[in-house]
């Protein structure tokens, strides 16, 4: 079970680095890490880069965030309705 849902915003508790939980893996030892993606351009405009981060170290900072349309990959499902 995963403590965070996807696309919800996150802190890290130690560099204070934040971003939207875009991905999440669990590996066979048990470490869950979450792939955050900041939400804001680089300075030179370019996509920012993701940082992996281990569950512990995550803090919840917002609800999910709101989306239209449809989303996911090959096998795309509508988002979630509030």
């Amino acid at each position: 079970m995963f403590k965070y849902e996807l696309g919800v915003e996150v802190k890290d508790k130690i560099t204070g680095f934040t971003g939207i939980a875009m991905s999440r893996c669990e590996y066979l030892t048990g470490c869950v890490q979450y792939g955050v993606c900041p939400q804001q351009l680089t300075k030179d405009g370019d996509l920012p880069t993701w940082h992996y981060l281990d569950e512990d170290r995550l803090i919840l900072l917002g609800g999910e965030k709101e989306e239209a349309g449809v989303v996911g990959g090959p096998q795309q499902t509508p988002s979630k309705q509030s």
